[in-house]
Parts: structure tokens; sequence; C-alpha cells
């Protein structure tokens, strides 16, 4: 008998862990594959070479340079933009916003906007020679607005993204707002708080783990960073290179280059540095909780 509901079980969770398997764990076991091989230039086919290829990509200033910017580009953005999501889930929240339900669906339509579609609509917005940057410039009689000069194309790139996603979290912090029980709002007036109170010890700690996560899935998004540099690069070819991010760098090397084992091994290495950061998130977010 328990054979048979065990059977049963594997009946229903099989179909997911073939689909996991072929779609997850293949392409990361075959990447992995890749790294440890390398092409011969002269005598053609591939060469194990083991971990030579993780060897070089730590050497690599062009790897180092990428991460480096996505990095600076995490540090600055993420907080900017999970800022911006909590002060509206609040203001939303608090029953003093007219139109709320409005202002949600307003905040939340950018991220239904296909990602191609919203760089390039901003991309006509950043252009030197045509768009809002190319009129400001004309107004003001001055070039100071160049949004895809080298200084301004990090922030030029994080207000994109911040655009994109800042109603995605807003809708995270929000629903962990409502589930909130309303004795607890009910007590807190009772006992005099007022609405500053009320969100120090009431609401932020509600959304401690609303705030982990979205912090976690800011943390992958901008390590893979890679539309939206992708498609400006054919408005300013000048600033964004090649290994302007490491996804790009991994992308170029391997479609432009042909070099695919060392793209896989870049993919892998960021792969790996991009869980350990968002391991120690999760970790530090949950002792906090503790």
């Amino acid at each position: 008998m328990a054979r048979r509901q065990e059977a049963k079980g594997w009946v229903f969770v099989g179909p997911f862990l073939t689909v996991f398997a072929l779609t997850f764990l293949a392409p990361i076991g075959y990447a992995i594959y890749l790294s440890l091989y390398r092409d011969q230039a002269f005598f053609g086919g591939s060469v194990f070479v083991g971990l030579d290829n993780y060897a070089e990509v730590l050497r690599d200033a062009k790897f180092w340079e990428s991460a480096g910017r996505v990095l600076a580009f995490l540090v600055v953005q993420v907080p900017v933009m999970l800022g911006l999501a909590l002060l509206a889930a609040l203001a939303i929240d608090s029953a003093r916003l007219r139109g709320a339900g409005f202002f949600r669906i307003a905040l939340f339509l950018p991220y239904a906007v296909p990602g191609v579609v919203a760089v390039l609509m901003w991309g006509f917005l950043y252009g030197d020679t045509f768009g809002l940057a190319a009129d400001l410039n004309k107004l003001l009689g001055t070039d100071a607005v160049q949004p895809l000069s080298g200084s301004w194309m990090l922030p030029s790139i994080a207000n994109i993204v911040t655009w994109e996603f800042v109603g995605y979290n807003m809708l995270i912090f929000y629903s962990a707002l409502r589930t909130v029980p309303g004795e607890l709002y009910e007590a807190a007036a009772i006992d005099g708080a007022g609405a500053i109170r009320t969100i120090r010890a009431i609401k932020l700690p509600a959304l401690r783990g609303a705030i982990v996560i979205a912090t976690i899935f800011s943390i992958i998004g901008s390590f893979q960073l890679f539309n939206e540099p992708n498609i400006l690069r054919t408005l300013a070819p000048n600033v964004i290179t090649t290994y302007y991010t490491p996804n790009m760098y991994a992308y170029n090397l391997s479609f432009a280059g042909q070099q695919f084992n060392y793209s896989a091994t870049v993919a892998i290495v960021m792969g790996v540095f991009t869980a350990i950061i968002a391991y120690v998130v999760q970790l530090r977010g949950s002792r906090e909780a503790l």
C-alpha cells in the first residue's frame, strides 16, 4: 500500500522533475562541461584544460571592469528603486491617498510594457539629435543634457530599470502589508500611536520578509543586466562596449567571437558570484528577522 502511494506521488512529481532537469539542470551541466574545454587554434577540435578557463577569467581585465560596473549599478540603483517602491506601497496602504487603486495600476503599468519596447521608448527620449534630450538642449542653447554620454549612461540605464520595476516591487510590498491583521492597527490606535510610529512598529517589521525577497530578486536582475545596454548600444556604440556588462561580454564572446568555452566560463563565474551575494543577503535578512 505504501509503495502504491509512493508511486502515485512520483506520477505527479515526475513531469515537473523532467521539465526541471531538461530546462534547468541540463543547460547548467552543459555550460560547466564547455567551461572545462578550450578550442585548439591550429589543430581544430577542443582539448580538456580543467580550470584554466576559470583562472583566465579571474585575470581578465574586461570581465572585472564589467563586473565592477554592474556592482556599482546595484549599489546605487537597487536601494533607490526599493525605496521608491516602499514609499509608494506605504502611501497606497495608508488609506489617506485618494484614488489609491488608480495609482497602484499606474505604477504597475510600466512593468507590463515589454522590456525591449521600454528601452526603445527611453532611447528615443535620450537621443542627442532627436527626442526630449535634444529638444531640451535646443531650448536651453546648450549641450548639458546628454543621457547617452559616458558619464550619464549608467544613470540613464538605472532610470529605465527603475521605471520598469518600481511597480513590480511596490506590488510585493503592498501585498505583504495587506496581510497585517487589522487588530494590530486598532491596538496601535488605542495606544495613541501616530502614522510614523505605526509604520515603524507594525508595517516595517511585517515587510521584512518581502524586502529580503525583493532585494534578492533585484540583485539577480542587476547582475543579469543585458537588454537595456545592449539595445542602447546602437545609439551610443562608442560608450557601450561589447563587454559593458558580464552578460553582454558572455553574449558577444559566444555569438560574435565564437568563443563558446570561454563564454560559458564567464557565465558560470557570474552565476556563482550572484548566488553568493544573494545567499549572504538572505542569510542576513533571516538573522535580523530572528
